[in-house]
């Protein structure tokens, strides 16, 4: 069966299907096999990403465990 013979029946299959759970279920693998999932990022994220990244070649940065660490010791004095 080639790849748009099966297209067609699972069309047909998924149009009778009234179940909404069911469907939905199928939407759901559908959502996370999609390979044309494109995320559009507004000017604000991109120029935030682009400092981002500045900053990190600069090493202005902390590592989560350092962090980790810090929050903990603040935490203990409160």
């Amino acid at each position: 069966m080639t790849a748009i013979e099966l297209k067609k029946l699972l069309i047909i299959r998924i149009v009778e299907i009234n179940d909404v759970s069911f469907l939905n279920a199928i939407k759901t693998i559908l959502d996370t096999k999609t390979q044309s999932q494109t995320i559009s990022l507004t000017s604000e994220q991109l120029f935030e990403i682009n400092e981002s990244k500045s900053e990190i070649e600069l090493g202005l940065f902390i590592e989560q465990i350092e962090l980790d660490k810090e929050f903990n010791k603040w935490l203990s004095v409160r």
